[in-house]
């Protein structure tokens, strides 16, 4: 597999929905970006191209993680780890407050030794409520507010891409690009998600990560595996669960919107000593549709392998496994 990197620089404010209108997430999961990439595909008559490269596992992709000028951040490992300086209470709570680390800082992180005078996303950008409002037919006009992320300047989004030949780049870019003129995110018909991307060099400290094998792994990006996996996964595993849910994205599935089944999944950031490959997941309610493919939860995670090293804690390294 070859690997690149996806630079997304948001030209506007987003709404990446945390359960609550007036506020937003500063990043998204590779379901999200999936589930809007297939949306794409399917006004281009691209769906079934994109459901092939992703079922065989030609073309997998990451959640999406800052970028602060050249500088990319990973999720946190989900371990313990010791600060060196145990006596200051601050530098304990600076490690467990932190989400994301700068992937050249990694092996100084997991030996307790990086330096967290200065945090890497204080500048990264800040949340807004912006104030809309709700016109409806021979009723009164209702404001509401909606929670907005602005990126600082030289600031954004990247998601890490895996591809087997071109083809797969190509069509990744094409979504890519008819993706940029809609938006990603909540309230696009207000303008909110849309961006213009850039492919960016791997940092050579990421890229040897990638390719690397090991004993140990770590997800970059949502995860679930499948029943008769679950048990062996959860073995010597520190992960963290969140809930997703939403909305079917589509005008064929029902006459109004239908909320989609929750499901619990694995973060980003997870560690697990033994892989797993994952499932499909229907998470529709129980209602003939005539598009059932847009049903599923579509997501895809890259598995971070960390291996043990002499005199130093571990070092990351992604492989790639899938869930739709």
């Amino acid at each position: 597999m070859e690997y690149t990197i996806y630079q997304l620089e948001f030209k506007t404010g987003v709404h990446f929905g945390t359960g609550m209108l007036n506020e937003s997430a500063c990043t998204f999961k590779a379901d999200q970006i999936f589930s809007a990439l297939y949306i794409e595909a399917l006004k281009l008559n691209l769906q079934q191209q994109l459901y092939d490269a992703v079922k065989k596992g030609n073309l997998l992709i990451s959640d999406a993680f800052p970028y602060i000028g050249q500088q990319y951040m990973i999720p946190k490992p989900m371990i313990y780890v010791e600060p060196v300086n145990r006596a200051e209470s601050k530098q304990k709570k600076a490690y467990k407050k932190m989400k994301f680390i700068p992937v050249e800082c990694l092996i100084d992180f997991l030996n307790g030794k990086m330096d967290l005078s200065n945090d890497p996303m204080e500048h990264y950008g800040h949340y807004f409520q912006q104030t809309m409002a709700a016109v409806r037919t021979g009723e009164e006009t209702l404001p509401y507010r909606v929670g907005t992320f602005y990126y600082g300047e030289g600031c954004g989004l990247y998601i890490i891409a895996a591809y087997q030949s071109e083809n797969e780049k190509c069509l990744m870019e094409k979504l890519l690009t008819a993706l940029s003129y809609t938006g990603i995110g909540g309230k696009k018909s207000g303008g909110l998600g849309k961006y213009r991307y850039n492919e960016g060099q791997i940092p050579e400290q990421l890229l040897e990560c990638l390719q690397k094998k090991s004993d140990r792994y770590m997800l970059l990006s949502v995860a679930l595996p499948a029943d008769d996996e679950l048990e062996n996964a959860l073995e010597n595993a520190s992960y963290l669960l969140e809930k997703r849910s939403g909305f079917v994205a589509s005008s064929d599935y029902a006459e109004e919107w239908r909320k989609k089944k929750d499901l619990y999944v694995f973060t980003a950031g997870s560690c697990f000593v033994n892989c797993f490959a994952g499932d499909i997941y229907d998470v529709s309610e129980d209602i003939l549709c005539i598009d059932m493919q847009s049903r599923f939860l579509w997501g895809y995670h890259y598995e971070g392998l960390f291996k043990t090293l002499p005199g130093e804690n571990m070092c990351i390294i992604p492989s790639l496994y899938r869930f739709r």
